[in-house]
């Protein structure tokens, strides 16, 4: 029987069950989920960067996205008003299409 302890999606034991497996789970405390959501952030960050095809790189956006819309939701935010945050710095400071690339500031 393999061991994950680790978060999963919501419907993941839902899944399980449908394939004729018993899941065991818990929920976790705040503090808890907290870090299971910034773990479960690096480990799908790891699998963007090692994905070749871009449909697997794409998968791993979407868990990211999921990911962030948690965590906004854990510090009281709802993903549009994360959404408002991200374009009003995209309108102040720009966003990162162009790939600008700062190697040095010279003062003058």
């Amino acid at each position: 029987m393999p061991v994950y302890n680790k978060l999963v999606r919501d419907r993941i034991p839902e899944i399980i069950k449908m394939d004729g497996k018993t899941p065991i789970t818990r929920i976790l405390s705040e503090q808890e989920y907290i870090l299971e959501v910034q773990k479960k952030m690096h480990e799908e960050l790891t699998e963007y960067e090692e994905a070749i095809h871009t449909d697997n790189r794409l998968e791993e956006l979407a868990d990211l996205l999921e990911l962030i819309h948690a965590a906004s939701s854990l510090h009281g935010v709802s993903p549009a008003e994360l959404e408002k945050l991200r374009a009003r710095k995209a309108e102040q400071r720009g966003g990162f299409a162009k790939g600008i690339y700062l190697v040095e500031v010279q003062d003058d």
